[in-house]
């Protein structure tokens, strides 16, 4: 009986998108600017990397020629020939280019309506959903209140944070609403329980998620976030790929941040997990213990949030290699009949201005001891992908997208 594995490679975009002029990322590409920096011989004088990038894992499963589909080119050291299953190309038809719109319509359901932002301009969040955060939450006051870069702005006020007991609140260009506090002086429960409050002031602005964002250390020198990031996220407006296949009394396993993307609905199985070696040993380990029909689905975060976001070419080029080396892992454990399906929510082009997520198309690489190779050509939506797994587990059709199997 059939299975699947849904990896999403969190921002990892390849350009393309029509629609990427809207909002101002026309010509971003995540993938091949990367491949094109690290093959230009800059990386290998500054003493960063030797060589281009090395992925044949994953261009064997057709990425160079997805990407040379969805922005003409192929990246440097990549091929436009896939030996193995079938790609193509995903265009996201939600609105926005953040987490949710992207993980929802992954799984068969397009955000119908517009999400909330707060404005650039400092003080950034309304004065009267800041008081009413403060006494509800019994806080001494908040730090932040702008736009900012995580890892920055704890660099800047984690020290002044830990002296008053004031969170540090800021939110970025995506609908977010996102509170730092130290695990130890501020402590993890207290700040998820002041996240929940904040959930609960932003919902009815459609502000997509508050964002728990713990962080350790006693000085900027040292502080660093960490695993215990936490996810308060509007559910979706419909059953997705997930609440179908848990309403066929099939398992679902969310490894990473999945649940909480989701805010919890249709999942069997929540596994949390940091680090792409990690979230991959997990998502192994789920598929040892999958039944028949399960469905897998892994967030790895780290080529946005640590790389993506802090636009550090050389590690999201490492992270790239790390990840590609390691698949060869979990197709040896597929079954005859288990679907295994890469691809991604958005981009975050870490050679492109700015440190927000950009408008690309994703690559969609499908593989399955059983499948024959074969091109799917540029799907109009990402719905498609949900549609195709749903179509391989025996569900009956969505609403949204058309398989593709």
């Amino acid at each position: 009986m059939p299975r699947a594995i849904l990896c999403i490679l969190d921002s990892v975009g390849i350009g393309g998108a029509p629609d990427a002029e809207k909002y101002g990322d026309q010509g971003s590409n995540t993938f091949g600017h990367i491949a094109e920096w690290a093959a230009d011989g800059r990386a290998d004088r500054q003493g960063l990397r030797h060589g281009p990038l090395h992925v044949p894992n994953m261009d064997a499963m057709g990425l160079g020629a997805a990407i040379q589909l969805s922005s003409g080119t192929v990246p440097p050291g990549l091929s436009a020939v896939a030996k193995r299953g079938r790609f193509g190309v995903g265009r996201e038809v939600s609105k926005g280019k953040d987490t949710p719109s992207g993980h929802w319509e992954i799984a068969g359901v397009p955000v119908p309506f517009d999400w909330g932002y707060f404005p650039q301009s400092e003080p950034t969040f309304p004065p009267k959903l800041i008081a009413e955060f403060i006494q509800r939450a019994k806080l001494p006051g908040i730090l932040g209140d702008k736009h900012a870069s995580g890892t920055e702005i704890i660099a800047a006020l984690g020290e002044e944070s830990i002296r008053t007991g004031k969170p540090i609140c800021y939110t970025s260009i995506d609908s977010v609403f996102q509170i730092a506090a130290d695990e130890s002086h501020f402590g993890l429960d207290r700040l998820y329980e002041i996240c929940e409050i904040a959930f609960e002031l932003t919902k009815p602005l459609m502000i997509g998620r508050v964002i728990a964002r713990p962080f350790i250390g006693e000085d900027a020198t040292s502080f660093k976030r960490t695993g215990n990031r936490r996810d308060f996220a509007i559910a979706p407006p419909e059953p997705t790929l997930l609440d179908r296949n848990k309403a066929a009394g099939n398992q679902v396993y969310a490894i990473g941040k999945i649940s909480d993307i989701y805010a919890g609905q249709g999942v069997t199985h929540k596994i949390k997990g940091t680090g792409i070696p990690q979230l991959f040993d997990k998502t192994l380990e789920a598929l040892e213990m999958a039944a028949d029909r399960a469905f897998i689905m892994t967030n790895f975060v780290d080529f946005d949030s640590e790389y993506g976001h802090r636009r550090d070419v050389p590690g999201y080029a490492a992270a790239l290699e790390l990840f590609d080396g390691l698949l060869p892992q979990m197709i040896s454990k597929l079954r005859h009949d288990d679907l295994l399906v890469l691809t991604a929510d958005h981009g975050n082009d870490p050679t492109w201005p700015g440190t927000d997520h950009t408008r690309e198309q994703v690559p969609i690489l499908v593989f399955s001891p059983s499948l024959s190779q074969g091109e799917i050509g540029i799907r109009s939506t990402f719905a498609d992908i949900g549609e195709s797994i749903a179509h391989w587990l025996g569900l009956s059709p969505g609403r949204h997208g058309v398989s593709f199997l």
